[in-house]
């Protein structure tokens, strides 16, 4: 059976609804586990899109482990072991998006850093100290420390000791980074806010090493509450500006649901 697409409506992240038709067909078995794609010219005249969004629909698809390309062949429905996590980007938006992937992170990371409070060891607090200090000078030399940021929070996460915790926040990795790059962005336009973050990573800190694991999860519970309330009192233009910029990866990588 040949399946026929109806043209995408006029609008913004075509390539989102391409992948979304796609990802709902696949799904729902009707392009089966071994089944190739319709050509790339077959999907821009039946979807009435360039060549450039259908391109990036298929890398969507790929990125979410559903199709693979063939050297010569074409695109082809892999079979998954499991089914990836299914949310639905259509709803977010930018600001509300980064807040529900920070109530994520607080769930996350106060189970983890109540474990990392129970079963660090003195190397396990150095390497935590050291990613403080490697955060530290990457804003005193006016970088964004998203990188450091999030070496920071696996440091605790390895000190944890749980694997599959840490395999969870690899899986999570891409929306997770995504908004720590809004809320450090956010952060950054304000010195009392890059203060507050840092004596909460402190508490944090502070916290796991005395192997206090009840004071260690209400820290890193109240680090995350403390986050979505710089993002509720980022400046308005933060949003029509760089907010928003930052925060469109983190909502266009998410799958779509039809």
């Amino acid at each position: 059976m040949t399946l026929q697409f109806k043209p995408i409506t006029p609008g913004a992240y075509l390539s989102d609804q391409v992948a979304g038709v796609l990802a709902a067909e696949i799904r729902a078995g009707r392009l089966g586990v071994g089944h190739k794609l319709p050509t790339e010219a077959a999907l821009v005249a039946q979807f009435l899109v360039s060549r450039t969004v259908v391109r990036e629909a298929v890398s969507r698809l790929k990125s979410l482990g559903l199709v693979d390309s063939r050297q010569g062949s074409g695109v082809y429905v892999k079979e998954v072991g499991f089914s990836p996590l299914n949310f639905d980007a259509r709803s977010a938006v930018s600001k509300q998006a980064v807040i529900q992937m920070v109530e994520v992170r607080r769930a996350l990371e106060a189970e983890v850093a109540e474990l990392a409070a129970k079963r660090r060891n003195q190397a396990d607090i150095k390497r935590i100290r050291q990613s403080i200090t490697l955060l530290d000078k990457a804003v005193q030399s006016g970088g964004d420390g998203v990188d450091e940021d999030v070496q920071y929070h696996r440091a605790i996460a390895d000190a944890a000791r749980n694997p599959f915790l840490i395999g969870t926040l690899q899986y999570l990795g891409q929306f997770l980074r995504g908004a720590t790059q809004v809320t450090r962005a956010n952060e950054a336009r304000r010195a009392d806010f890059a203060r507050q973050v840092r004596d909460e990573h402190e508490m944090i800190v502070q916290a796991i090493e005395a192997g206090d694991p009840v004071a260690a999860r209400k820290a890193a519970a109240q680090h995350m509450d403390n986050a979505i309330q710089r993002i509720e009192q980022a400046d308005p233009a933060f949003w029509e500006q760089a907010g928003v910029q930052l925060a469109r990866p983190l909502v266009s990588a998410l799958p779509m649901k039809n």
